[in-house]
Protein backbone atom coordinates (compact mmCIF):
# COMPACT_ATOMS: atom_id res chain seq x y z
CA UNK A 1 0.00 0.00 0.00
CA UNK A 2 2.93 2.65 0.66
CA UNK A 3 4.31 1.45 -3.21
CA UNK A 4 1.06 2.96 -4.24
CA UNK A 5 1.38 6.18 -2.09
CA UNK A 6 4.70 6.80 -3.03
CA UNK A 7 4.50 5.84 -6.66
CA UNK A 8 0.71 6.98 -7.61
CA UNK A 9 1.53 7.53 -11.28
CA UNK A 10 2.75 4.27 -11.95
CA UNK A 11 0.31 2.75 -10.19
CA UNK A 12 -2.27 4.80 -11.86
CA UNK A 13 -1.43 3.77 -15.34
CA UNK A 14 -1.10 0.34 -14.47
CA UNK A 15 -4.90 0.46 -13.17
CA UNK A 16 -5.42 2.27 -16.30
CA UNK A 17 -3.81 -0.14 -18.55
CA UNK A 18 -5.27 -3.13 -16.69
CA UNK A 19 -8.77 -1.75 -17.55
CA UNK A 20 -8.05 -0.93 -20.93
CA UNK A 21 -6.97 -4.48 -21.80
CA UNK A 22 -10.37 -5.96 -20.03
CA UNK A 23 -12.27 -3.38 -22.06
CA UNK A 24 -10.44 -4.66 -25.12
CA UNK A 25 -10.63 -8.10 -24.64
CA UNK A 26 -14.41 -7.85 -23.91
CA UNK A 27 -14.81 -6.01 -27.37
CA UNK A 28 -12.92 -8.26 -29.06
CA UNK A 29 -14.74 -11.23 -28.13
CA UNK A 30 -17.86 -9.24 -28.43
CA UNK A 31 -17.52 -8.66 -32.23
CA UNK A 32 -15.25 -11.79 -33.52
CA UNK A 33 -18.55 -13.51 -33.29
CA UNK A 34 -20.21 -10.76 -35.66
CA UNK A 35 -17.37 -10.37 -37.88
CA UNK A 36 -16.74 -14.50 -38.49
CA UNK A 37 -20.48 -14.19 -39.31
CA UNK A 38 -19.60 -11.12 -41.67
CA UNK A 39 -16.89 -13.00 -43.25
CA UNK A 40 -18.80 -16.31 -43.71
CA UNK A 41 -21.57 -14.41 -45.92
CA UNK A 42 -19.06 -12.94 -47.91
CA UNK A 43 -17.35 -16.39 -48.68
CA UNK A 44 -20.84 -16.99 -49.50
CA UNK A 45 -21.68 -14.29 -51.65
CA UNK A 46 -18.76 -14.08 -53.70
CA UNK A 47 -19.25 -17.75 -54.25
CA UNK A 48 -22.46 -17.33 -55.87
CA UNK A 49 -21.01 -14.88 -58.10
CA UNK A 50 -18.41 -16.67 -59.20
CA UNK A 51 -20.96 -19.26 -59.83
CA UNK A 52 -23.66 -17.22 -61.40
CA UNK A 53 -20.62 -15.54 -63.50
CA UNK A 54 -20.19 -19.24 -65.19
CA UNK A 55 -23.61 -19.05 -66.90
CA UNK A 56 -24.86 -18.36 -70.07
CA UNK A 57 -27.26 -15.35 -69.52
CA UNK A 58 -25.22 -14.14 -66.65
CA UNK A 59 -26.40 -9.58 -66.17
CA UNK A 60 -23.38 -8.27 -68.17
CA UNK A 61 -23.81 -5.61 -70.63
CA UNK A 62 -24.12 -7.98 -73.18
CA UNK A 63 -26.14 -10.50 -72.36
CA UNK A 64 -28.48 -7.46 -70.93
CA UNK A 65 -28.35 -6.29 -74.92
CA UNK A 66 -29.02 -9.93 -76.37
CA UNK A 67 -32.18 -10.33 -74.23
CA UNK A 68 -33.37 -7.16 -75.25
CA UNK A 69 -33.16 -8.26 -78.78
CA UNK A 70 -34.43 -11.74 -77.83
CA UNK A 71 -38.05 -10.15 -75.83
CA UNK A 72 -38.46 -7.78 -78.84
CA UNK A 73 -37.80 -11.02 -81.77
CA UNK A 74 -40.45 -12.28 -78.87
CA UNK A 75 -43.38 -9.69 -79.41
CA UNK A 76 -42.95 -9.61 -82.61
CA UNK A 77 -43.43 -13.08 -83.47
CA UNK A 78 -46.28 -13.24 -80.90
CA UNK A 79 -48.12 -10.60 -82.67
CA UNK A 80 -47.53 -12.38 -85.94
CA UNK A 81 -49.00 -15.39 -84.23
CA UNK A 82 -52.41 -13.66 -83.02
CA UNK A 83 -52.70 -11.61 -86.74
CA UNK A 84 -52.62 -15.27 -88.20
CA UNK A 85 -55.69 -15.85 -85.85
CA UNK A 86 -57.55 -13.13 -87.03
CA UNK A 87 -60.16 -14.91 -89.21
CA UNK A 88 -61.22 -17.18 -86.43
CA UNK A 89 -61.39 -13.65 -84.67
CA UNK A 90 -65.52 -12.60 -84.60
CA UNK A 91 -66.88 -9.60 -84.73
CA UNK A 92 -68.50 -8.49 -82.04
CA UNK A 93 -71.13 -10.41 -81.26
CA UNK A 94 -74.14 -8.70 -80.35
CA UNK A 95 -77.78 -9.96 -78.49
CA UNK A 96 -81.00 -10.83 -80.23
CA UNK A 97 -84.26 -11.62 -79.37
CA UNK A 98 -85.08 -15.03 -77.19
CA UNK A 99 -87.79 -15.70 -80.16
CA UNK A 100 -85.20 -15.14 -83.17
CA UNK A 101 -82.75 -16.81 -81.43
CA UNK A 102 -85.38 -19.84 -81.11
CA UNK A 103 -86.29 -19.16 -85.21
CA UNK A 104 -82.49 -19.73 -85.85
CA UNK A 105 -82.31 -23.07 -83.61
CA UNK A 106 -85.47 -24.38 -85.90
CA UNK A 107 -84.05 -23.33 -89.19
CA UNK A 108 -80.65 -24.94 -88.49
CA UNK A 109 -82.18 -28.15 -86.95
CA UNK A 110 -84.35 -27.93 -90.68
CA UNK A 111 -81.49 -27.74 -92.69
CA UNK A 112 -79.35 -30.59 -90.75
CA UNK A 113 -82.35 -32.71 -90.48
CA UNK A 114 -82.45 -32.70 -94.21
CA UNK A 115 -78.97 -33.51 -95.23
CA UNK A 116 -79.02 -36.33 -92.87
CA UNK A 117 -82.17 -37.83 -94.92
CA UNK A 118 -80.08 -37.40 -98.09
CA UNK A 119 -76.84 -39.51 -96.53
CA UNK A 120 -79.83 -42.07 -95.46
CA UNK A 121 -77.88 -41.76 -91.68
CA UNK A 122 -80.42 -41.27 -88.77
CA UNK A 123 -80.45 -38.35 -86.00
CA UNK A 124 -81.28 -38.64 -82.30
CA UNK A 125 -85.42 -38.44 -82.06
CA UNK A 126 -85.22 -34.88 -79.71
CA UNK A 127 -82.03 -33.55 -81.69
CA UNK A 128 -81.92 -29.52 -82.17
CA UNK A 129 -78.66 -28.88 -83.02
CA UNK A 130 -76.86 -29.45 -79.31
CA UNK A 131 -79.81 -26.67 -77.84
CA UNK A 132 -82.35 -29.35 -77.40
CA UNK A 133 -83.12 -27.54 -73.68
CA UNK A 134 -84.56 -24.70 -75.80
CA UNK A 135 -87.02 -26.92 -77.62
CA UNK A 136 -89.93 -25.39 -75.09
CA UNK A 137 -88.60 -22.76 -73.33
CA UNK A 138 -86.35 -19.07 -74.96
CA UNK A 139 -83.13 -18.87 -73.53
CA UNK A 140 -82.30 -15.61 -71.58
CA UNK A 141 -81.90 -12.62 -74.43
CA UNK A 142 -78.39 -11.95 -72.18
CA UNK A 143 -76.78 -14.91 -73.44
CA UNK A 144 -78.57 -14.85 -77.06
CA UNK A 145 -75.67 -13.21 -78.62
CA UNK A 146 -73.24 -15.83 -78.03
CA UNK A 147 -75.44 -18.91 -78.55
CA UNK A 148 -75.97 -17.95 -81.94
CA UNK A 149 -72.67 -17.90 -82.71
CA UNK A 150 -72.02 -21.42 -80.87
CA UNK A 151 -75.65 -22.06 -82.63
CA UNK A 152 -73.51 -21.26 -86.79
CA UNK A 153 -70.40 -23.22 -85.64
CA UNK A 154 -72.55 -26.57 -84.24
CA UNK A 155 -74.70 -26.38 -88.10
CA UNK A 156 -71.38 -25.97 -89.58
CA UNK A 157 -70.11 -29.41 -87.71
CA UNK A 158 -73.32 -31.48 -88.31
CA UNK A 159 -73.49 -30.79 -91.94
CA UNK A 160 -70.00 -31.60 -92.20
CA UNK A 161 -71.04 -34.88 -90.19
CA UNK A 162 -73.85 -35.74 -92.42
CA UNK A 163 -71.77 -35.03 -95.74
CA UNK A 164 -69.31 -37.86 -94.29
CA UNK A 165 -72.55 -39.75 -94.30
CA UNK A 166 -72.46 -42.07 -91.05
CA UNK A 167 -74.87 -44.42 -89.98
CA UNK A 168 -75.88 -42.96 -86.81
CA UNK A 169 -75.72 -39.57 -85.00
CA UNK A 170 -76.22 -41.24 -81.31
CA UNK A 171 -75.78 -38.21 -79.28
CA UNK A 172 -75.21 -34.43 -78.85
CA UNK A 173 -74.13 -32.57 -76.10
CA UNK A 174 -73.53 -29.35 -75.40
CA UNK A 175 -71.69 -27.58 -72.32
CA UNK A 176 -73.83 -24.70 -71.01
CA UNK A 177 -72.13 -21.42 -70.84
CA UNK A 178 -72.19 -18.64 -67.77
CA UNK A 179 -74.44 -16.64 -69.43
CA UNK A 180 -76.98 -19.19 -69.25
CA UNK A 181 -77.21 -18.70 -65.85
CA UNK A 182 -77.19 -15.08 -65.43
CA UNK A 183 -73.33 -15.19 -64.82
CA UNK A 184 -70.56 -13.53 -66.94
CA UNK A 185 -68.04 -14.61 -68.78
CA UNK A 186 -64.61 -12.51 -67.69
CA UNK A 187 -62.24 -12.67 -70.30
CA UNK A 188 -59.50 -10.61 -68.63
CA UNK A 189 -55.70 -12.24 -69.42
CA UNK A 190 -57.43 -14.83 -71.52
CA UNK A 191 -56.46 -14.94 -75.25
CA UNK A 192 -59.22 -17.69 -76.48
CA UNK A 193 -62.67 -18.77 -75.30
CA UNK A 194 -63.26 -22.59 -75.93
CA UNK A 195 -67.12 -23.54 -75.89
CA UNK A 196 -67.28 -27.33 -75.61
CA UNK A 197 -69.70 -29.99 -77.07
CA UNK A 198 -69.41 -33.58 -77.47
CA UNK A 199 -71.02 -35.70 -79.80
CA UNK A 200 -71.58 -39.90 -80.23
CA UNK A 201 -71.80 -41.19 -83.45
CA UNK A 202 -71.53 -44.20 -85.65
CA UNK A 203 -70.79 -45.37 -89.58
CA UNK A 204 -67.73 -46.52 -91.75
CA UNK A 205 -64.00 -45.74 -91.15
CA UNK A 206 -64.33 -43.39 -94.37
CA UNK A 207 -67.15 -41.44 -93.00
CA UNK A 208 -64.71 -40.77 -89.66
CA UNK A 209 -62.33 -39.99 -91.62
CA UNK A 210 -64.17 -37.38 -93.90
CA UNK A 211 -65.71 -35.73 -90.85
CA UNK A 212 -62.07 -34.83 -89.09
CA UNK A 213 -60.96 -33.91 -92.62
CA UNK A 214 -63.92 -31.24 -93.12
CA UNK A 215 -63.46 -30.14 -89.31
CA UNK A 216 -59.76 -29.24 -89.75
CA UNK A 217 -60.58 -27.49 -93.10
CA UNK A 218 -63.01 -24.77 -91.95
CA UNK A 219 -62.92 -21.50 -93.11
CA UNK A 220 -64.48 -19.72 -90.53
CA UNK A 221 -64.06 -22.01 -87.28
CA UNK A 222 -61.15 -23.18 -85.37
CA UNK A 223 -61.69 -26.67 -83.28
CA UNK A 224 -59.30 -28.47 -80.79
CA UNK A 225 -60.29 -32.27 -80.52
CA UNK A 226 -59.82 -32.32 -76.89
CA UNK A 227 -60.87 -36.01 -76.19
CA UNK A 228 -61.63 -39.06 -78.78
CA UNK A 229 -62.34 -42.79 -78.36
CA UNK A 230 -62.75 -44.78 -81.47
CA UNK A 231 -64.55 -48.35 -80.54
CA UNK A 232 -65.12 -51.21 -83.52
CA UNK A 233 -68.55 -52.80 -83.45
CA UNK A 234 -66.77 -56.26 -83.86
CA UNK A 235 -64.35 -57.01 -81.01
CA UNK A 236 -62.45 -59.84 -82.57
CA UNK A 237 -61.01 -61.03 -86.07
CA UNK A 238 -63.15 -61.95 -89.38
CA UNK A 239 -63.21 -65.63 -89.32
CA UNK A 240 -63.54 -67.74 -92.44
CA UNK A 241 -67.49 -67.81 -92.19
CA UNK A 242 -67.33 -63.90 -92.39
CA UNK A 243 -66.61 -64.36 -95.87
CA UNK A 244 -69.89 -64.64 -98.31
CA UNK A 245 -68.91 -65.63 -101.64
CA UNK A 246 -71.40 -65.91 -104.48
CA UNK A 247 -72.16 -69.49 -105.26
CA UNK A 248 -70.29 -70.64 -108.90
CA UNK A 249 -72.30 -71.02 -111.81
CA UNK A 250 -72.92 -74.52 -113.51
CA UNK A 251 -69.42 -75.73 -114.84
CA UNK A 252 -69.57 -75.69 -118.59
CA UNK A 253 -66.79 -76.37 -121.67
CA UNK A 254 -63.46 -76.28 -120.19
CA UNK A 255 -64.46 -75.58 -116.71
CA UNK A 256 -62.07 -78.28 -115.52
CA UNK A 257 -59.16 -76.80 -116.55
CA UNK A 258 -59.95 -73.04 -114.58
CA UNK A 259 -60.43 -73.68 -111.06
CA UNK A 260 -61.55 -69.80 -110.64
CA UNK A 261 -64.64 -70.09 -112.48
CA UNK A 262 -67.14 -68.67 -110.65
CA UNK A 263 -65.05 -66.09 -108.81
CA UNK A 264 -65.70 -62.65 -109.96
CA UNK A 265 -61.42 -62.32 -109.76
CA UNK A 266 -61.10 -58.33 -111.06
CA UNK A 267 -60.77 -56.81 -114.36
CA UNK A 268 -58.52 -58.22 -116.53
CA UNK A 269 -59.49 -61.56 -115.27
CA UNK A 270 -59.06 -64.99 -117.26
CA UNK A 271 -62.28 -66.12 -118.88
CA UNK A 272 -63.65 -69.83 -118.55
CA UNK A 273 -61.30 -72.57 -119.76
CA UNK A 274 -58.23 -70.09 -120.07
CA UNK A 275 -55.41 -71.83 -117.93
CA UNK A 276 -53.54 -68.28 -118.12
CA UNK A 277 -52.65 -66.68 -114.85
CA UNK A 278 -55.05 -63.23 -113.85
CA UNK A 279 -53.52 -60.01 -115.29
CA UNK A 280 -55.15 -58.52 -111.81
CA UNK A 281 -56.58 -59.07 -108.70
CA UNK A 282 -58.61 -56.28 -107.11
CA UNK A 283 -58.79 -58.31 -103.86
CA UNK A 284 -62.60 -58.21 -104.04
CA UNK A 285 -62.95 -61.87 -102.58
CA UNK A 286 -61.03 -60.11 -98.83
CA UNK A 287 -63.01 -57.22 -99.15
CA UNK A 288 -65.79 -59.41 -98.59
CA UNK A 289 -64.31 -60.11 -94.95
CA UNK A 290 -62.27 -57.20 -94.10
CA UNK A 291 -62.86 -53.43 -93.55
CA UNK A 292 -66.82 -53.92 -93.75
CA UNK A 293 -67.32 -53.07 -89.77
CA UNK A 294 -68.31 -49.88 -88.43
CA UNK A 295 -67.35 -47.77 -85.84
CA UNK A 296 -68.67 -45.80 -82.98
CA UNK A 297 -66.53 -42.16 -81.85
CA UNK A 298 -66.91 -40.32 -79.26
CA UNK A 299 -65.36 -36.97 -79.82
CA UNK A 300 -65.33 -33.87 -77.03
CA UNK A 301 -64.31 -30.49 -79.35
CA UNK A 302 -63.39 -27.40 -78.11
CA UNK A 303 -64.63 -24.55 -80.59
CA UNK A 304 -62.29 -21.81 -79.85
CA UNK A 305 -63.76 -18.32 -79.84
CA UNK A 306 -60.50 -15.78 -79.90
CA UNK A 307 -60.70 -12.62 -78.39
CA UNK A 308 -59.22 -9.38 -78.63
CA UNK A 309 -55.70 -9.24 -79.46
CA UNK A 310 -53.70 -8.37 -76.80
CA UNK A 311 -50.98 -5.57 -76.71
CA UNK A 312 -47.49 -7.28 -76.83
CA UNK A 313 -45.73 -4.00 -76.21
CA UNK A 314 -46.93 -3.86 -72.93
CA UNK A 315 -45.29 -7.24 -72.16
Amino acid sequence: MSWIKENPFVAGLGGVTIVGAGALLFLGSHFSGKYQKAQDSYTEDASAVAAAEKLTLYPAKENARGKDVAIKEYKEELGKLQESFNKFRPAEVKNISPQDFTNNVKASSDKVHEAFAASKATLPESFFVGFENYKSTLAPESATGILNYELGALTEVFMALAKAAPQELVNVHRQALAEEAGGVFSDKDAAVRPLSFEITFRGGEKSVRDFFTALSASPDNYYVIRTIRVENEKQVGPVPADAKFETPKAAGAGAAANPFAGFDLGEGAAPAGDAKKPKADTSKILQQVLGQENVTVFVRVDLMRFLAAKDTSKL
